[in-house]
């Protein structure tokens, strides 16, 4: 008895070694295909976002690319070893180019959705912002949170595709709704009196009221949602997110993410760069 115990024990053995086998080999095939392996390949990390989100990725005055999400691409392209290559992209197209090879990874601000990660795949998010309101001067006093806004009467503003024209067609439905090719173009129309306000992220409504819109502008700096920005890649790269989730990890953990939030949501002083 005890030796038949051991003889079946012996050949389960061996049968599931043989069923392993193909899923072993299934997982180094995966692992060699990964963009991972690519970007060490090629000696370059080709990085897609588009310029102007403030202050995640800006153009200095000498052409340079710089932000948050600048800072966070050139660390990680020196975690791997490679070249850090920026490709500056429309936003509306952003994600079309990253699925078919136009870079490795959007760093650029992106808010997680539903839709969006129907197409592609999230790292950890890095940073949590929200839609928030630049009011016109004029309704000081009078429109106190998104909810008052929620009136034909009320011109907003926003930038066409993004999460802050979904808020509002979500929570201010009711509201007369002007589109913008840029959340600058969008802002100075709050600005300029021609529009009643901007409904956009934190990070940027706070910019704006800082640099140009005191004493013209209101900023209601409560979000009233809550949007994860995250890095994207393409789908079935369990080796590349692994990585990038790990990296964040490890700038959490050794004072780089601390420091770039100081710089850049925090601190001023960058904004000489664009002058």
């Amino acid at each position: 008895m005890r030796k038949s115990y051991f003889t079946v024990m012996l050949t389960l053995a061996v049968f599931c070694l043989f069923i392993s086998a193909p899923v072993f080999g299934g997982d180094i095939e995966l692992a060699k295909k990964s963009t991972l392996e690519k970007i060490l390949k090629r000696g370059e990390l080709r990085v897609g976002f588009e310029s102007g989100y403030v202050p995640f990725e800006m153009t200095d005055k000498k052409g340079k690319f710089i932000g948050f999400d600048m800072d966070y691409a050139r660390r990680l392209a020196k975690a791997m070893g490679v070249k850090f290559v920026p490709v500056n992209t429309a936003w509306d197209g952003i994600i079309p180019a990253l699925m078919t090879d136009k870079f490795d990874i959007i760093m650029g601000g992106m808010t997680i959705t539903q839709e969006r990660n129907l197409k592609i795949n999230f790292a950890d998010p890095y940073i949590v912002v929200g839609q928030t309101i630049l009011l016109n001067k004029k309704h000081e006093g009078t429109v106190k949170s998104y909810k008052d806004l929620n009136d034909p009467k009320y011109i907003l503003t926003g930038r066409m595709g993004t999460t802050g024209e979904q808020a509002i067609k979500k929570y201010i439905p009711k509201a007369t709704y002007k589109g913008f090719e840029s959340e600058a173009e969008a802002g100075l129309e709050v600005i300029n009196g021609k529009a009643d306000a901007l409904v956009y992220d934190l990070p940027f409504c706070g910019h704006l009221y800082g640099s140009h819109g005191k004493g013209k502008t209101v900023f209601l700096d409560e979000p009233f949602t809550y949007e994860p920005l995250a890095w994207a890649i393409n789908k079935g790269d369990p080796d590349f997110l692994n990585f990038l989730n790990n990296f964040l990890r490890q700038s959490r953990g050794d004072g780089f993410y601390e420091r770039t939030y100081n710089k850049w949501i925090i601190g001023t002083d960058w904004k000489k760069e664009l002058e």
